[in-house]
């Protein structure tokens, strides 16, 4: 199974696992889950790839995918490979621009979308670009007007399940080498256009090589939830290795639905961002705030004892002792597992979180509380892992140690530099870009800033997201506006300050935290635009920035900022497809909120 190429991977699992269940999928959030099979899946795909070869695909041909989470998009994927071909996934909420930006990049022919919407944009796309001539769509309540250039997925099936290509597809997959490229992941990068990423087949191969390496509680007895978008590298990876371990996946198509998702499956695997964690940790805050004063002194004992017994004994080898462990039953009992229902994780294995900054204290809680976070760094252009926490002697503060045989240095201004057989070969079409990002003797340059603590791995800050205030003191926003973050007064902040002389931001707090503080307090008004600038809720928004922020030096701290009632979105411009900021974009967006505040 090891040695097998991703051309073969379905094939070989359906002769291992047969009727057993590989994926399960719903249209929509009140559906009932349809369960496919190994034999089933291997079914589709073995269509998929015949239909592929009729439709005229060739090998290392781009193929593009433009689709919310879907069973089809892994099937898509398997038939790809079986064919040799190169997967080309966007990401749902992308624009026209976007996608037309990737198309023409990519000089893809071929996509497969999922609703109306994306349909739609396609085929905008289409009928501007010199190279895309195929459109394929997931949903057959799609309407389409262009029926030359437009087709239902499952049509395509059918045409392979009549197709004879089953030879041209089994010489493809004979001859399926792991310098192929299995798939070009473009980066949504905060500033400029997009990058195209390269990830050889032997990329993943590596992946799925030292992943059981470190991850070696994971089997074909766990269940694993795709929430993450598909389009992107930990997903994608993750999906990849639960299907190399025989993992049952439940694919949850859109995020909004995945608390329900949660509690109906109870997954033992689940990988999410750390903005996840932080919403479940701020309302499991918010639930204690309202509880007696006895209910938050047993609270206080609970987590005290979980941590105790969680971070200080088995976290690095030590067996409780008999009162500990008594204890530690009965704070369990009471607390833990009701909060581990509640969420739908009682079954929890490990729960991978990375994309982001998790902050150390949510870390340091849902540990206590036994909830298996499996906090980790990666990068697209690393095929994900580069470091997570082992099952022991993990260290809270750090990202976790290094994944085997993969080489980390600190280069200058104290960057991560990475070697290894999971390091991409350069961005598509891209020399320059590629040249950039290695260093002379073949050092990957992450642009993340961190120094090595033993075999772990500690983040600092990113490097070119730095800015440095007139004072000339540089300032690490993510820090900011990760604390931030953690109140239950704020969703989303955007820290400004490059070139200034101190620090602002520009805040979308919590609507609805703040109506329940208005109620509480007595503070009529007339709408939000309205309760946003009150008095009142501009000094506790104030107290609560302070609060946060304790303990930073002062020039980090934010001195003025700006409440805004739309929150900062993907399709507005302000967050990439990762959620991340784009601040060039707050920046001249907010312009004249932001020369206001300095000239104060």
């Amino acid at each position: 199974m090891e040695k097998l190429h991703f051309a073969q991977l379905v094939f070989a699992q359906a002769k291992k696992y047969g009727e057993r269940t590989a994926l399960c999928y719903r249209d929509k959030a009140d559906d009932e889950w349809t369960k496919l099979s190994w034999n089933a899946m291997a079914a589709q795909v073995s269509f998929l790839a015949k239909a592929i070869v009729e439709l005229g695909v060739t090998e290392q041909q781009r193929v593009a995918q433009f689709s919310q989470n879907k069973a089809e998009n892994l099937i898509v994927d398997f038939a790809l490979y079986a064919n040799r071909a190169v997967m080309v996934p966007m990401y749902a909420t992308s624009t026209v621009s976007q996608v037309e930006f990737i198309v023409n990049d990519a000089e893809i022919e071929l996509i497969f979308v999922g609703d109306q919407n994306q349909y739609n944009i396609a085929l905008e796309v289409l009928e501007n670009s010199k190279f895309l001539k195929k459109i394929i769509i997931f949903d057959k309540k799609v309407v389409f007007t262009d029926a030359e250039h437009s087709m239902y997925y499952d049509d395509l099936l059918k045409i392979g399940e009549k197709s004879t290509k089953h030879f041209e597809v089994q010489q493809r997959q004979n001859e399926a080498i792991g310098k192929d490229l299995s798939c070009i992941l473009y980066t949504s990068g905060t500033t400029g256009n997009p990058k195209g990423v390269m990830l050889p087949h032997s990329c993943y191969k590596e992946a799925l090589r030292t992943h059981p390496l470190r991850l070696t509680s994971v089997s074909d007895k766990d269940t694993s939830i795709a929430f993450l978008p598909l389009s992107h590298v930990f997903e994608r990876t993750w999906c990849y290795f639960c299907m190399f371990k025989g993992v049952t996946i439940y694919i949850n198509q859109f995020p909004t639905e995945i608390q329900q998702t949660i509690k109906e499956v109870r997954p033992t695997l689940m990988c999410a961002v750390p903005r996840f964690w932080e919403k479940v940790y701020a309302g499991v805050q918010e639930n204690i705030s309202k509880m007696s004063p006895f209910m938050q002194g047993i609270v206080t004992w609970a987590l005290a004892t979980g941590k105790k017994y969680n971070i200080d004994y088995l976290r690095v080898g030590k067996k409780p002792d008999i009162f500990l462990q008594l204890a530690y039953s009965v704070a369990n009992k009471l607390i833990f597992s009701k909060v581990k229902e509640t969420i739908g994780i009682e079954n929890a294995n490990m729960l991978p979180t990375a994309g982001a900054r998790l902050a150390d204290d949510i870390a340091l809680f849902f540990r206590s509380i036994g909830v298996p976070i499996v906090y980790g760094y990666g990068l697209t252009e690393s095929t994900a892992t580069v470091s997570c926490f082992e099952y022991a002697n993990y260290e809270i503060g750090t990202v976790g140690t290094i994944m085997p045989d993969l080489e980390v240095r600190i280069g200058e201004e104290s960057e991560i530099q990475l070697k290894g057989k999971t390091i991409f070969p350069g961005y598509y079409n891209n020399p320059e870009a590629t040249k950039a990002a290695f260093t002379e003797d073949g050092w990957f340059k992450t642009g993340d800033a961190g120094y090595l603590k033993g075999n772990a791995i500690v983040m600092t800050e990113r490097i070119k997201d730095l800015f440095k205030t007139s004072n000339g003191k540089y300032v690490a926003p993510q820090e900011i506006e990760t604390r931030l973050a953690l109140d239950k007064y704020i969703e989303q902040v955007a820290t400004i300050g490059d070139e200034r002389n101190f620090v602002t931001a520009i805040i979308h707090p919590s609507i609805p935290a703040l109506e329940s503080f208005a109620k509480k307090n007595n503070i009529s008004y007339e709408n939000i635009d309205d309760l946003l600038k009150k008095d009142s809720i501009y000094k506790l928004i104030e107290e609560r920035v302070a609060i946060q922020q304790k303990g930073m030096a002062n020039y980090e701290m934010i001195k003025r900022f700006t409440l805004i009632v739309k929150s900062f979105a993907v399709d507005s411009g302000e967050l990439t497809n990762t959620l991340k900021i784009r601040r060039a974009v707050v920046m001249q967006k907010y312009k004249s909120i932001i020369d206001e505040m300095y000239a104060k």
